[in-house]
């Protein structure tokens, strides 16, 4: 399994229309197959930066994703809101303590 964290920098003027599109296309990308997690998580000090969190069985399985219809469409909405160019991370999971 690996995440994929994403840092994305929205013009506040477009934060209602970045979660709009979030929750328009949230569940079709959470069960998009080999996607096991999805969470959106807003800093609490820059109400702009927001930061998605998946695990993905694998990074082949990211990357049929990332070449999809459905990841083709929510990032043309996506990309236009930016103010400060995304991050991107793939990552290991190696250990979680609950």
């Amino acid at each position: 399994m690996i995440v994929r964290i994403v840092k994305l920098t929205f013009k506040t003027e477009n934060i209602v229309s970045f979660e709009n599109i979030f929750n328009e296309s949230k569940h079709f990308i959470r069960n998009f197959e080999g996607c096991n997690f999805l969470e959106l998580y807003q800093d609490k000090h820059n109400p702009t930066i927001f930061f998605t969190y998946s695990y993905w069985d694998s990074e082949a399985a990211l990357n049929v994703y990332r070449h999809s219809d459905l990841f083709t469409s929510v990032w043309a909405k996506t990309k236009v809101l930016f103010a400060d160019k995304p991050e991107a991370w793939t990552v290991n999971k190696n250990e979680t303590l609950n």
